[in-house]
């Protein structure tokens, strides 16, 4: 395929010589009189270089750099300018001009800065084809995953990760909420800005909303100086609050304040600190059932859920399994200074078979353990803390594994799951071992398919 050249020049003469060489050279060129004209043309035609004057009526050189590097990102931009403009082409090479030649042009370097300039635009073309080919074959940034459900996240995440909207990640424990923040802040451009993670569950009400927006010195007992809060220290990056549905009605209030605003007010302060700051957030609750229920502020729901990414449990894409089992295995062979090259096909299967309610935190817990005790090449059955493949079905049915860190909600769930399992489904044998009624399992069964249901609703928005 001829590479495309785009000439814009108002100065028809001089465009027409151009236009001619190019073609002779074995470009496919398109010429424009104006900047206005190569923007308007630019998207359609995709070319590899743009050679464009500096001095153009309606939209000159400069003017036409950062409008063409949205339309055509990956087109390289030669200006063209008199001898008496040098110095305004070299600042517009720091805007982004792949590089400039002086009037009367040299058709010898014509040539050489065109191969040139094809050949880099040929380079950044072809990484990111490999780019996009590795994350379509193993995950995107910390990421990993090859399933259709994960592929899904990629994009969204995609999607999301140049624009200044709020975020709000949704998914149980364990599915990696933070390592979806830290990936869109990373393909942001506040990637070079700071980022910062506060999981709001973690911190005691009584401090929260001090390490959220600072406290001057006095503003209560033990504020023995001036302390800036996390808005302060994410200015310029992006703040992640994990857990956001855990904050007080009265901190929403002053959180929603801050996403309105962008202006934070110490505790103890009377001035208002601006800030810019890029807000994710993340739950494994449902939230419109805390709205719903009165302990989630609807206006700060629709405030935070403008791009709302669902994580998608472990359980649900087992064909990342062993993608992620390798993974883990590499990290903590370097980490302990192992040699194991991987699971056998029965330690596998065992791991395909799990429920895995802590999900991929808690799948590398298994493999941490695992590569830590494992006596051999490959990881056996026997390494694994998960009931083993041989034991009788009913005897598997009777062990929960809950790791630490699943919630209430998770752990009962899972609780109630595998005691329908070991009983054949049968819900009023099963109420009768957990202490309930078969209307409250009814419930509960009820309450999981509309949460479910809501979150492929979120998928599909």
């Amino acid at each position: 395929m001829k590479h495309r050249i785009l000439i814009a020049d108002d100065d028809e003469s001089g465009r027409s010589g151009l236009a001619a060489l190019l073609s002779m050279w074995g470009y496919e060129v398109q010429e424009c009189v104006d900047g206005k004209d190569a923007l308007e043309r630019a998207p359609g035609f995709r070319p590899s270089v743009v050679i464009a004057d500096m001095i153009m009526p309606v939209i000159d050189g400069i003017g036409l750099l950062k409008p063409l590097a949205a339309a055509v990102p990956d087109a390289a931009v030669i200006l063209l300018t008199a001898h008496g403009s040098i110095e305004t082409a070299v600042s517009a090479m720091r805007e982004g001009a792949y590089d400039y030649m002086t009037k009367p042009v040299d058709p010898r370097r014509l040539r050489v800065l065109v191969e040139k300039a094809v050949e880099k635009v040929q380079v950044n073309r072809e990484v990111t084809v490999l780019r996009r080919q590795l994350k379509e074959t193993r995950g995107l940034g910390p990421l990993l995953g090859v399933s259709a459900a994960m592929q899904e996240v990629y994009r969204l995440i995609e999607m999301a990760a140049p624009s200044p909207a709020p975020v709000l990640i949704l998914g149980e424990t364990g599915t990696g909420k933070e390592l979806a923040a830290r990936t869109i802040h990373q393909l942001s451009q506040r990637s070079k800005g700071p980022f910062v993670a506060v999981n709001c569950s973690a911190i005691p009400e009584t401090l929260l909303e001090s390490e959220l927006f600072g406290h001057e010195r006095g503003a209560f007992t033990g504020a023995m100086a001036r302390r800036p809060g996390y808005f302060e220290l994410a200015d310029g990056g992006t703040i992640f609050l994990d857990e956001i549905a855990e904050m007080s009605s009265n901190l929403q209030a002053k959180y929603l304040r801050v996403l309105q605003d962008s202006q934070v007010r110490r505790i103890g302060g009377h001035e208002e600190v601006s800030v810019d700051v890029r807000v994710l957030c993340a739950t494994n609750k449902d939230v419109m059932k805390a709205v719903q229920d009165g302990t989630f502020r609807e206006d700060l729901y629709y405030r935070v859920n403008v791009l709302p990414i669902p994580l998608p449990p472990l359980r649900r894409r087992p064909e990342d399994i062993p993608l992620l089992a390798d993974a883990f295995i590499a990290e903590f062979n370097d980490k302990y200074g192992r040699a194991v090259r991987g699971l056998d096909d029965t330690a596998l299967k065992l791991l395909g078979e799990h429920s895995w309610p802590g999900n991929v935190r808690e799948l590398r817990n298994v493999i941490e353990r695992a590569v830590v005790s494992c006596e051999g090449g490959l990881i056996t059955p026997e390494a694994l803390p998960l009931a083993p493949l041989g034991a009788p079905r009913a005897e598997r049915a009777n062990v929960v594994v809950l790791p630490v860190g699943t919630t209430l909600d998770d752990g009962e769930r899972e609780l109630i799951l595998r005691t329908l399992q070991s009983v054949n489904n049968n819900k009023t044998r099963a109420a009768e071992i957990l202490g309930t009624t078969p209307k409250t399992l009814h419930n509960k069964a009820r309450r999981w398919r509309e949460l479910q249901a809501d979150r492929d609703a979120l998928k599909r928005a």
